[in-house]
């Protein structure tokens, strides 16, 4: 008990720092939303406002991460996503195989690594409450080290809570941008601006843990050549790679100058 509490000490003593740009994860399971999303979709802006208002719901990060990755099998049809990123197809046709199902559309939404088609009523409410009231079984440390006009330079600790998963748990790292809007001149979608909130700038993972079931890794994650870094931010996660499920999601946006 008195490693396990030396370890846990030190942990918390890394991670956090009063004059830090950083955050830690809690004992209970944060709730990671993936919307799969093209601005060549016509059906997606109702699902791209939906996500952008789960804050003013309640939905803080304390609570939900919310993720829009903008897929580029879409582009296709005459409008290409600025967005859009092929590993973001790739992510969402992989988690799609593991739950045995060949089907990929947009929007699609995944909660915990997992298909929810009903995100507009309220099992969205009732399956995120059930997340919550889980013990983590993973835990997460956040720092921003710097933010620049074109990049985050963060450092990422992780630690599992359930070593069993050791074998096929990873972390991933993503940076995200909000405020954004766009005017679209070709496709299903042409003369609308559409706005998006927590979309996906780049990613970057897995990561697996070390024997010791910890792992750290310090990154400097992109940004929009334009970006406006007092609206961006980075998430880390952990999630079984075999499984899909999420051991914990923690957020973390860029803090003021």
């Amino acid at each position: 008990m008195r490693i396990a509490a030396a370890v846990l000490a030190l942990f918390l003593a890394d991670a956090a720092g009063a004059e830090r740009c950083s955050a830690l994860s809690g004992e209970r399971t944060v709730a990671l939303v993936e919307l799969y999303t093209s601005q060549g979709c016509s059906s997606c802006p109702p699902a791209d406002r939906w996500l952008s208002g789960l804050g003013a719901r309640g939905y803080v990060p304390q609570r939900v991460v919310p993720l829009s990755l903008h897929v580029d099998y879409w582009d296709y049809i005459g409008w290409k996503d600025p967005y859009a990123k092929g590993e973001f197809s790739a992510r969402q046709r992989k988690l799609t195989q593991l739950q045995r199902s060949a089907l990929v559309y947009t929007p699609q939404v995944l909660l915990q690594g997992r298909d929810f088609r009903r995100w507009g009523s309220a099992a969205f409410d009732e399956a995120v409450a059930r997340i919550n009231a889980q013990a983590a079984k993973a835990r997460i440390a956040l720092e921003i080290r710097s933010v620049g006009r074109q990049a985050l330079e963060v450092e990422a600790r992780a630690e599992l809570l359930d070593r069993t998963q050791k074998d096929d748990a990873a972390l991933y790292l993503a940076t995200y941008e909000n405020k954004l809007s766009n005017r679209v001149t070709a496709g299903e979608n042409r003369g609308r601006t559409l706005a998006h909130d927590y979309a996906v700038l780049e990613w970057e993972g897995p990561f697996a843990f070390s024997r010791d079931a910890r792992l750290l890794e310090q990154r400097v994650l992109p940004l929009l050549p334009e970006a406006v870094p007092a609206n961006s931010g980075v998430v880390g996660f952990v999630q079984n790679r075999s499984t899909t499920e999420v051991l914990q999601a923690l957020m973390l946006p860029a803090c003021p100058a």
